[in-house]
């Protein structure tokens, strides 16, 4: 998704593939990358004034965009700095959509506002970064409410911590926020959707081959789960015997008691109690099979 929004600017801001001709007062920049940035200031104001004369798609307006671009890269490092360790993001990833909101923030500068460039381009450079985050490093799909809380909560534990000198607790940072304490079990148990890890991480803070990984804690399937799913199916087929079938039933299997035990307890042949107990299997095999 990246690369694909980069691509999709390139192809408005093609890289120059040779030395431009110097035009009009726009000093001939090789690599704008390499201007320091106290020079990348005052020739970006000059740039910049002279971009919003040139006529988009022309040669000349290419180059000035272009050397715009290259001379605030150090604006998007700058910026992009502050996400280095949050969450499971690519810092190139990082980069790239840091750089498109700089090339829109070019294209929407206006030297009228009399504000520096600086100014205007960091908070485009920003919500280009947190909207990348936002959007594409959930682990888990989260609402987006929850994503914003998970924000809020982590910015309350670091001050509450730094106040109370320990871990704030749901109430404390209920209190905080204004909000329930439901909300906030809600919020917390949400932030776990942010990374996901592998089952085959070390449990504990031993890295090592050999140490314990979180899949050697996890359950096998219980063989007994499948016997409780049919015998909850079971039940409400029980009750629809009459009081005869179930209680030829309930001593067959509860009591374990034969066919000859049973037909004594009932006054029946075994024979009788045989066909008996063959018609009521038969009805509740009926039952448990999908139809």
């Amino acid at each position: 998704m990246v690369a694909s929004s980069v691509n999709a600017l390139e192809a408005t801001a093609p890289v120059r593939t040779g030395a431009p001709e110097v035009i009009d007062d726009l000093p001939r920049i090789e690599d704008g990358a390499k201007v320091a940035p106290k020079d990348a200031r005052a020739l970006s104001k000059l740039f910049l004034d002279r971009l919003q004369e040139l006529e988009e798609g022309t040669r000349e307006y290419q180059y000035a965009r272009n050397t715009l671009i290259e001379m605030n890269l150090s604006l998007v490092s700058f910026a992009a700095r502050r996400f280095r360790n949050r969450g499971s993001g690519d810092m190139e990833d990082v980069i790239q959509v840091g750089t498109i909101g700089l090339i829109k923030a070019i294209d929407r500068f206006d030297l009228t506002r009399e504000v520096e460039f600086t100014s205007f381009a960091i908070p485009y450079i920003l919500g280009e970064i947190k909207r990348f985050f936002r959007d594409t490093t959930w682990a888990v799909h989260v609402p987006r409410r929850l994503q914003e809380l998970r924000v809020d909560l982590a910015k309350s534990k670091e001050t509450l911590a730094t106040e109370l000198g320990r871990t704030p607790t749901v109430k404390e940072l209920a209190a905080h926020l204004e909000l329930s304490e439901d909300e906030i079990i809600e919020g917390l148990v949400a932030a776990n959707g942010y990374v996901a890890g592998s089952i085959d991480t070390p449990s504990g803070d031993d890295e090592a081959d050999s140490a314990p990984k979180y899949a050697d804690t996890m359950g096998d399937d219980d063989p007994a789960m499948e016997l409780f799913e049919d015998l909850h199916t079971l039940a409400p087929l029980l009750q629809q015997l009459d009081p005869r079938e179930r209680t030829i039933i309930e001593m067959r299997f509860g009591q374990e008691l034969t066919q000859a035990e049973i037909g004594r307890e009932l006054n029946l042949s075994q024979m009788h109690i045989s066909r008996l107990l063959n018609r009521t299997l038969a009805k509740l095999r009926t039952g448990l099979l999908p139809t």
